[in-house]
């Protein structure tokens, strides 16, 4: 490490679960919102299938009520049935939507610390890796959801993440360094508006000398830059060894009261935190993602818009 990285991370590595093999048997649930259709289904299925994994498909996947893929129990049962049978390997989240952080007093986590095994999605399902890694002390992976189309790059990073066990990053395609500079640390993050949701609970995870990632969908700009002055104003960006900005899609930059850059509010972001820090990762709802193996170490070097697991 060079002399101008950011040692800060009191805390060690989260644990990490067993490495799927051939013939892995991956639990499809839906903890959030609804799928669309049997369409989603076969898909999801598929995408397991093409890893050369088996599909378990939790009884209510297909349920819904309102905007959720049933209700809290049935959501609740097939997530914590999953977690809890020693014949499932991982549990891959189907989508994403909304729902999951109602479930978090409910769920068994000492199952989950027993016996670890992976848990992948993004989007809401950053509310279920906020809480496993806070109350199971398990990585879990930021990853595209089971229903997702992957492409060559996604399928790559999510198989070298889950499959391998080496570095599912790299360098970002485009980097727009906000902070140049070296940083290591825990990595923690996801949806920016999940995490700020889960401010104030039990749930919200150990920022003390993390790399912090950050995405979000459907979010004007000047809630954006609410939320992140939400963690400001909370001391999360005064803990952390680094700052990484992903996609923010569909956001639209234009109010009723006038306009403000999404540049402009990362980069006061950045400035804020003071720390290392880099945007355009290809993190969130974007069809070229990384899997990001959560509470794993990494070491972010901003100049070089690299970062990379451990």
């Amino acid at each position: 490490m060079t002399a101008t990285a950011k040692r800060t991370h009191p805390r060690t590595a989260l644990r990490r679960p067993p490495l799927l093999a051939p013939g892995a048997r991956v639990a499809l649930v839906a903890p959030a919102g609804p799928l669309r259709g049997p369409a989603d289904l076969d898909r999801a299925i598929g995408n397991v299938q093409s890893m050369g994994w088996d599909p378990v498909v939790a009884p209510n996947v297909l349920a819904r009520r309102g905007y959720f893929a049933g209700s809290d129990d049935e959501r609740l049962a097939d997530l914590d049935r999953a977690l809890r049978d020693p014949e499932i390997d991982a549990v891959w989240c189907a989508r994403g939507g909304y729902g999951a952080m109602r479930l978090l007093d409910s769920l068994d986590y000492a199952a989950l610390a027993r016996r670890p095994k992976p848990l992948i999605g993004f989007s809401d399902i950053t509310a279920l890796h906020a809480a496993l890694a806070t109350r199971s002390g398990i990585v879990s992976y930021h990853a595209p959801t089971a229903r997702g189309t992957l492409t060559a790059f996604s399928r790559d990073s999510l198989e070298r993440a889950v499959v391998r066990g080496v570095d599912s990053c790299g360098t970002i395609p485009a980097p727009r360094v906000l902070r140049p500079g070296v940083a290591e640390g825990r990595l923690i993050g996801g949806n920016l508006a999940l995490l700020v949701a889960l401010l104030g609970t039990p749930y919200f995870p150990a920022l003390d000398g993390a790399i912090l990632v950050l995405e979000d969908i459907g979010e004007a700009v000047y809630r954006l830059d609410r939320m992140l002055v939400q963690l400001r104003l909370a001391g999360a960006l005064t803990r952390i060894a680094g700052l990484v900005f992903g996609a923010f899609t569909d956001c639209p930059e234009t109010s009723d009261d006038g306009v403000r850059r999404l540049d402009e509010v990362l980069d006061e972001a950045a400035a804020a935190a003071g720390v290392p820090a880099v945007a355009n990762a290809p993190v969130g709802h974007i069809d070229e993602q990384w899997t990001l193996p959560l509470g794993l170490t990494a070491t972010l070097d901003a100049g070089a818009g690299a970062l990379h697991v451990h």
